[in-house]
């Protein structure tokens, strides 16, 4: 088999193995926040139990990736595909790890129901999901223009979070029996902010993709 191609097959695998965990990181965001609204102790613990197989993605991930530039030796765009899996699949287990936190937070929290609903914790949980679902398929199409896009999505989770941060510091005012349950809600809001900003840093790894530059979106 001609070395071109065999390289080219490597590449499609360590594209398709970026995908899978992305795929499991998008489930890990859903079922954390599902956790919380919730209150589903067993989801939470289902969440925190998959980030192992996350982190082992990605490090598989960036050990193939130091293979292949070290066996294989790229330029170019090749070069560039594989620094975009080795940045991108650190992102996306960062992310991992913040949609852990906030399974966390879900046991923290306990049972009890905040005494007043915030839904905007669920809308933001919303966004990012769909977020991640989005910048994934822009990663298999290497679409730069739809990460651009995709970035600029960013600002309504950044809007939601100072919304949820208002609303926090009222009721905190209004009902101080519940300061440590509410501060919790903060936290969560800001979990869901840096999963937007990780998502964000994968746009920009689409960008150097398919331009070669490397360009801070939504700044």
């Amino acid at each position: 088999m001609p070395v071109r191609k065999i390289f080219n097959e490597q590449l499609n695998e360590l594209h398709q193995h970026l995908l899978e965990m992305g795929m499991l990181v998008n489930e890990a965001i859903y079922k954390a926040v599902k956790s919380l609204v919730n209150r589903d102790h067993e989801l939470a613990e289902n969440v925190i139990a998959s980030d192992r197989s996350i982190n082992n993605m990605e490090l598989a991930l960036e050990q193939r990736s130091f293979e292949l530039i070290a066996l294989q030796q790229p330029v170019g765009i090749d070069l560039r595909k594989i620094v975009t899996v080795l940045k991108a699949s650190s992102d996306l287990e960062r992310i991992g790890d913040h949609a852990v936190s906030i399974a966390k937070t879900t046991i923290l929290v306990g049972r009890t129901k905040v005494v007043k609903p915030i839904p905007e914790i669920q809308e933001m949980g919303d966004i990012v999901k769909i977020m991640v679902h989005d910048v994934l398929k822009a990663y298999l199409a290497e679409d730069e223009e739809a990460a651009r896009e995709i970035a600029t999505r960013d600002n309504e989770v950044d809007k939601l979070q100072r919304v949820i941060y208002t609303k926090c510091i009222h009721f905190m005012q209004e009902d101080p029996d519940h300061l440590e349950e509410i501060s919790y809600l903060l936290l969560v809001a800001q979990y869901l902010e840096r999963i937007g900003d990780y998502v964000t840093n994968v746009c920009e790894w689409i960008v150097y993709l398919k331009s070669g530059e490397i360009e801070e979106l939504n700044n």
